[in-house]
């Protein structure tokens, strides 16, 4: 028949139908106590989900780019071996160059020399802060739109513990900055949390809580529309779908902050595997974590996936290393067409679920902190690093029972794998004492206490 449709001689089946049908096949035994299992944010996980689960709307939906750029972190202490880096990185296939600048004494024209930066973008992750070296970079970079001068002077001061220089300084020089260049400044480091131990819940929840300390001062100082753009940098651990789910959040998060704001500017998210799980001890497994994990950041619908090498924990940056992690993006993109669909993820009702679970979440988190006074009041008064280290004990519980798994590590270990004699760099937390204004968020392994047994043992 004419317009008739494939599914026309089917009725719909609700909900609560397919639950009763699981619930006589169960022969008596609990329904919850068999099949739905908690997150460690809380949430009930249940067996499947339906249309009827959803209560968002197509407008509520997070936005996602239309296509992904496959990135590479590069040091560049020196600018002419970093340069030479990036340009056989974009001969295989790498579309996003991101630069860790130590110091303002590196020389820009060289670091950049030969790289299309109006095609390739550029990622400045600088480890100062310097009005007079942006000033040099806008100069150079002026007829481009793809650089991007990730800036987050709050998320310094949660790593190191300490300012630039000083609170209103360094608010000040982020101002001129900001004004200075009228693109790509803000950056919020949320993959500092996930590699500290937080759980998604506290990720969402202080990454929009920091980005709102930034508005809020923009607006103060009359700037705020000359924010174009913000870049939420995030590390994507092994929940696979909770990942997802994760960054669509993010989206819809910041869609809510800013609307408050007046402000209706897309964020855009760089993607890389979580530190917090790999392991030194069966390595090659690493390979699968992140290629999982870069999957989810894909699907999530992140602007930029940047990949780790599977030996990054424990050996100095190597050729054979980078070109794996670069292939497994490679692979991805052009061999598995993960770059063929738009938002992928649309539709799927329980990552549209979970989407919106961890969203309210994440809300209902950052309502807490505005009430406590604000992100930066509470990370100086240590409230915000120690959530994250209760989170992180839980994990390191979980890890140490046996009920959160790393295979080779906590499971399934090859008792005759030895790795004392491959150690090229220190692959534990390093303890630098050293005055600091606030008790610094430190990122650690699960696996660090359990390697460092093990190699004793060798």
């Amino acid at each position: 028949m004419i317009g008739k449709k494939l599914f026309d001689d089917f009725s719909e089946v609700s909900a609560k139908a397919w639950k009763q049908k699981i619930q006589y096949d169960l022969k008596g035994a609990d329904y919850n106590d068999s099949l739905v299992w908690q997150s460690p944010e809380g949430i009930d996980v249940k067996p499947f989900y339906h249309a009827d689960d959803l209560s968002t709307s197509n407008a509520s939906r997070p936005s996602a780019p239309e296509e992904w750029n496959i990135g590479q972190v590069i040091y560049a202490g020196n600018a002419t071996m970093a340069n030479e880096k990036a340009l056989i990185a974009i001969g295989r296939g790498v579309e996003c160059i991101a630069f860790t600048i130590p110091s303002e004494e590196i020389d820009i024209e060289k670091l950049l020399l030969g790289i299309e930066i109006k095609k390739i973008p550029i990622h400045l992750n600088m480890q100062f802060l310097s009005h007079r070296f942006i000033q040099s970079l806008v100069a150079y970079t002026a007829d481009s739109e793809n650089v991007f001068y990730n800036i987050d002077v709050i998320g310094n001061l949660a790593r190191s513990g300490n300012w630039y220089f000083n609170l209103k300084k360094d608010f000040n020089l982020f101002s001129k900055i900001i004004t200075t260049d009228t693109l790509h400044v803000v950056q919020i480091d949320v993959s500092l949390y996930e590699n500290a131990g937080a759980d998604i819940t506290q990720q969402l929840g202080y990454a929009m809580a920091q980005a709102n300390e930034y508005l809020h001062y923009f607006e103060e100082k009359g700037i705020l529309k000359t924010l174009k753009s913000i870049l939420f940098k995030v590390a994507v651990g092994s929940n696979y779908f909770f990942e997802i789910a994760k960054l669509r959040a993010i989206r819809i998060l910041w869609k809510t902050l800013a609307t408050e704001y007046g402000l209706h500017i897309d964020c855009e998210i760089s993607a890389m595997p979580s530190r917090r799980n790999k392991t030194i001890y069966d390595y090659n497994v690493n390979l699968l974590r992140s290629t999982m994990e870069s999957m989810a950041g894909i699907l999530g619908g992140a602007n930029t996936i940047f990949n780790m090498p599977y030996d990054a924990i424990y050996h100095k940056d190597n050729e054979f290393g980078e070109r794996i992690a670069l292939n497994q993006l490679v692979l991805l993109k052009k061999e598995s067409y993960f770059d063929k669909v738009t938002n992928p993820a649309d539709g799927a009702y329980y990552i549209e679920k979970l989407t919106a679970q961890l969203a309210e979440r994440g809300l209902q988190l950052f309502k807490k902190v505005e009430r406590n006074g604000g992100f930066l009041k509470q990370l100086k008064a240590h409230k915000i690093q120690q959530e994250i280290k209760e989170n992180a004990l839980k994990q390191e519980q979980r890890f140490e029972s046996q009920e959160d798994v790393l295979v080779g590590s906590n499971k399934f270990q090859n008792q005759n794998d030895k790795m004392k004699q491959d150690l090229e760099i220190h692959p534990f937390i390093k303890i630098n004492p050293r005055k600091t204004i606030i008790e610094p968020v430190v990122e650690r392994r699960l696996a660090e206490a359990l390697e460092k047994k093990r190699l004793d043992n060798e």
